[in-house]
């Protein structure tokens, strides 16, 4: 589809979205809306997070973007930019493909709140305890860089 959107990715995120016990289901509907708004157009994706087996390898993500990563024998691969998933503790927004593994916490650790923010993940428990404004400005900052 034109704008990187499938009925079927769709589907998935609603599902998940809508499995999560609340509040938690209300915040990930709301860091889907905020994403969806500071990028319309962006590619959807959804990982279930089982590999080629069917065993769970990792949390579901909800994925938006795209960028190409390049391996060191020439191949390379799409994947996404922002991932957002919950966890057992909170939420987790991944912010991809950052050439500077410091710039997250160097740049919006302090002004989060309450969130641990490591090379390509901020991680919190609820909504209120960050500033969803800084968050948007990361989201941004991922969904744009160049790499």
């Amino acid at each position: 589809m034109k704008d990187g959107k499938s009925k079927t990715v769709d589907a998935q995120i609603k599902k998940y979205i809508a499995s999560q016990p609340e509040p938690k289901r209300s915040e990930m509907q709301a860091l889907h809306e905020l994403t969806l708004q500071v990028s319309p157009t962006c590619k959807l994706w959804f990982s279930d997070g089982k590999n080629s087996d069917g065993k769970t390898v990792a949390n579901p993500n909800i994925g938006y973007g795209f960028y190409t990563i390049k391996y060191a024998d020439g191949s390379t691969r799409e994947f996404y930019r922002i991932g957002v998933s919950a966890n057992t503790t909170g939420i987790s927004v991944y912010v991809l493909g950052l050439d500077d593994k410091t710039y997250l916490a160097k740049t919006y650790g302090k002004k989060l709140g309450k969130a641990s923010v490591t090379g390509y993940c901020i991680k919190f428990k609820t909504l209120k305890d960050i500033n969803v404004d800084v968050l948007e400005e990361a989201i941004k900052y991922g969904l744009e860089a160049k790499h």
